[in-house]
């Protein structure tokens, strides 16, 4: 199987040169109740392929919430800190099975951790992640920050900032940022955009306050769209389909 390797030049239409695609743990379980759905990982690499394949420079945050949440085991008397750890080990497993996954498809992909485990993927050095994604390379970032009491979504938005990303976007159950839950209130209605203060005065729960700040010092915009709707990636990277777009202002 050939392999998507090399730089390339973005394909007309393509808004982006370099971006960070956020996904949370949850999303890969599926229907299942816990842990990893093949079937899903599959889907999710198929969508980054497809982007590589623009000429796009792709790099990932995965979450690891469909094995275990830091705040969740804290609040069941766990010591916050060594639950945000286990939290962070298993943002590991879901960046080796996604790597697999894309490995599988031709896309040569590299998993770096912010906690450094040698034996299973690289300890994360910025100026390497740079040179891999220049080189046509996939690359995963795992284990968070490496420090407890932050979130995936902050340090997708770390990364994105030191990766010099021209934006981050998050892949979500729905097709942007609503008014309130579609899935439970029906008439809710879809931003088409927003700037970073509407998302933290109303609360909007795209991502934590922490992150939006980072995204907008840094004047990465944000796009939330649904990363189970086929063909989706690509079509945000080109300007299409259902997304909401986060910036410092609108227009």
């Amino acid at each position: 199987m050939p392999q998507t390797t090399g730089t390339t030049v973005p394909a007309d239409g393509v808004r982006f040169r370099r971006v960070l695609l956020k996904v949370s743990g949850e999303a890969l379980m599926g229907q299942r109740d816990y842990g990893l759905d093949p079937e899903v990982v599959n889907r999710v690499a198929n969508e980054v392929k497809a982007v590589i394949q623009l000429g796009v420079q792709v790099s990932l945050v995965i979450g690891g919430g469909n094995i275990f949440r830091g705040v969740k085991g804290a609040a069941g008397g766990m010591e916050r800190a060594s639950a945000d750890y286990i939290g962070m080990l298993a943002t590991v497993m879901n960046a080796l099975s996604m790597q697999s996954a894309l490995e599988r498809m031709g896309v040569v992909t590299r998993v770096q951790s912010a906690i450094p485990m040698s034996s299973v993927c690289e300890p994360y050095i910025r100026r390497r992640a740079i040179r891999h994604m220049e080189k046509g390379r996939v690359v995963i970032f795992a284990a968070g920050t490496g420090n407890p009491f932050f979130t995936t979504d902050t340090a997708a938005a770390l990364r994105a900032s030191e990766m010099g990303c021209d934006a981050l976007l998050k892949g979500t159950q729905v097709d942007g940022v609503y008014t309130a839950d579609p899935k439970k209130v029906t008439d809710a209605s879809r931003y088409e955009r927003l700037t970073y203060l509407d998302v933290l005065a109303n609360d909007l729960q795209v991502m934590d306050a922490s992150a939006i700040s980072l995204a907008r010092e840094n004047r990465i915009p944000i796009l939330v769209f649904s990363i189970h709707t086929p063909g989706a990636f690509a079509e945000v990277m080109q300007g299409r389909g259902k997304f909401t777009i986060i910036t410092e202002e609108t227009e």
